[in-house]
């Protein structure tokens, strides 16, 4: 074994995961409370077969609730907004005591970003990374509970809240505090059901970068390793089977349960192990695309995996041959090839990774960047935006050109 620190604080959620879990979700805010602000997707949720079964639970179970809607990405305006909303309303009602989240990364980060602010009531732009004045967060936060029905972001077990603006000047940053991760969370892989097959490929591509990155990032370790890999056998074994099945219509019960838990595992997964390891180029070039133009953040993910693989690869070659992370590329190429791949030396097993990214992309539909208006014009001001804190644990400095590479190959 090499030399490696580990000294986690990280706090994770207590897990409560399975089919049909999500009916103990009255039980679990009973614990915090008999008042719930529960922030859902808009339009949909709530006219659904899932609502249909969690509404009235709550209602029978005597839980008081409200509920506040997210369409899109969320912005900090409107966090503020939904903050500002609720203490308007509690000045005739009792104050919220638990708020639960339930739908994808973009409902999570928003219900936690709500929870940590409820109380004390200020803007969420005093505590975004790098964005505005970066006061410190005093809390408290009001408890969280998370309550995923996508496979993707791990936001179920992440300490930070990404939010966005969009357009000149836009940018996506978080929202990070330990008091901000979930109490309590719910994976109950027949909530994913209603997932149509473009959310499956951008969310899984979403996942299974996080575990790629997490695995090949500077500040790896054998924790975090155990996770990762673990994840990403559930995403080898998941995720192209459930979209299979989710576009041939057959994504019901009893037919694709196996592989939406083997997604769901992934995801959370993903969550913990990017908490522990920060991540890597694609993450950094997916913060300045999602600010500057209308593309899903797993869509970003998934169209620049391949490109940024090939990419970090070469410059290892070059400039780092005698490095673990070529090693790591090549253990990730057969794990993720399976059959017939256990064999390969490592130049082809890392060959094999590039091919099979490419290859699940196609085969998952992803849209390429410049189906969002991303040209290489752009390039420039990508490219100077994306050194972020993921830029940094990748596995080896790139140039403004490899990044460049990335971006041109992924148009």
């Amino acid at each position: 074994m090499e030399g490696f620190e580990y000294a986690s604080t990280l706090r994770l959620p207590e897990i409560v995961a399975g089919p049909g879990k999500v009916a103990e979700l009255p039980e679990i805010i009973g614990r915090f409370g008999g008042r719930a602000l529960l922030v859902v997707r808009r339009p949909g949720f709530t006219l659904g077969d899932d609502w249909a079964r969690i509404g009235p639970s709550l209602s029978a179970a005597g839980v008081e609730f409200e509920v506040e809607g997210v369409s899109g990405e969320p912005s900090p305006a409107l966090v503020d907004e939904i903050v500002a909303r609720v203490r308007r309303r509690r000045r005739a009602r009792r104050p919220v005591e638990v708020v639960v989240g339930i739908g994808g990364g973009s409902v999570l980060d928003t219900a936690k970003a709500v929870a940590g602010l409820l109380i004390p009531g200020n803007s969420v732009m005093d505590h975004l990374e790098g964005i505005g004045p970066g006061l410190p967060y005093r809390g408290p936060a009001v408890p969280f509970i998370a309550v995923p029905t996508t496979a993707g972001t791990g936001s179920e077990a992440t300490k930070n809240a990404v939010l966005s603006v969009r357009g000149a000047g836009g940018f996506k940053r978080s929202f990070r505090d330990e008091a901000l991760i979930a109490r309590v969370a719910i994976l109950d892989p027949e909530l994913l059901r209603s997932c149509p097959p473009e959310l499956i490929a951008a969310n899984g591509m979403d996942a299974l970068t996080q575990l790629l990155e997490s695995y090949l990032s500077t500040r790896a370790n054998p924790v975090s390793d155990g996770l990762a890999l673990r994840g990403l056998a559930a995403a080898r074994d998941g995720l192209l089977a459930w979209h299979e099945m989710a576009v041939a219509g057959l994504g019901g019960a009893g037919v694709s349960d196996a592989a939406r838990a083997e997604m769901s595992t992934a995801a959370l997964c993903s969550g913990i192990c990017l908490a522990q390891t920060g991540l890597g180029a694609v993450h950094g070039v997916a913060s300045p695309l999602g600010a500057l133009f209308p593309i899903p953040h797993g869509v970003a993910c998934g169209a620049t995996l391949a490109a940024a693989t090939r990419v970090n690869v070469a410059a290892l070659e070059q400039r780092s041959p005698g490095g673990v992370a070529l090693g790591r590329y090549a253990e990730l190429g057969r794990l993720l090839a399976g059959r017939g791949a256990a064999t390969l030396a490592d130049a082809d097993a890392r060959v094999a990774l590039v091919r099979l990214l490419e290859d699940w992309s196609a085969r998952l539909v992803v849209p390429r960047l410049s189906a969002f208006g991303v040209t290489e014009a752009d390039t420039p001001a990508i490219v100077a935006d994306s050194r972020g804190s993921s830029m940094k644990t990748n596995p080896i400095l790139l140039t403004d050109g490899e990044i460049a590479t990335i971006l041109r190959e992924s148009l």
